[in-house]
């Protein structure tokens, strides 16, 4: 696995569960109290807004965090990370983060 599909997986996570929390049908927690709310049209925009928002948040500070480049739970370090096959997964996970989380891009 390279920097960038770890970064990649996190953001295709992060539209899953926004996905899932915000479906029709949804299968968690999450979902069915957000569905058992019965919001308006416009209240369910503004949700979908929070929820993106809070999500993008999250994963945005675990990576950064993993990286070095913020702290988790008031310790910044960097950590090692690897893949099964040894590869390093550090100092490039800041950028590519950004790029997903913030300007929203998907990469295929």
């Amino acid at each position: 696995m390279k920097t960038e599909e770890l970064v990649k997986a996190f953001y295709t996570e992060k539209q899953d569960l926004l996905k899932e929390y915000l479906s029709e049908n949804p299968e968690t927690e999450v979902g069915q109290l957000i569905k058992s709310l019965k919001l308006t049209k416009e209240q369910s925009v503004v949700i979908e807004k929070i929820m993106n928002s809070t999500l993008t948040d999250v994963f945005y500070t675990i990576l950064l965090g993993l990286d070095g480049c913020a702290s988790i739970g008031g310790i910044q370090e960097m950590y090692e990370l690897k893949d099964e096959n040894g590869n390093q997964l550090n100092g490039e996970i800041e950028g590519y983060a950004y790029e997903y989380f913030h300007e929203q891009k998907s990469k295929e």
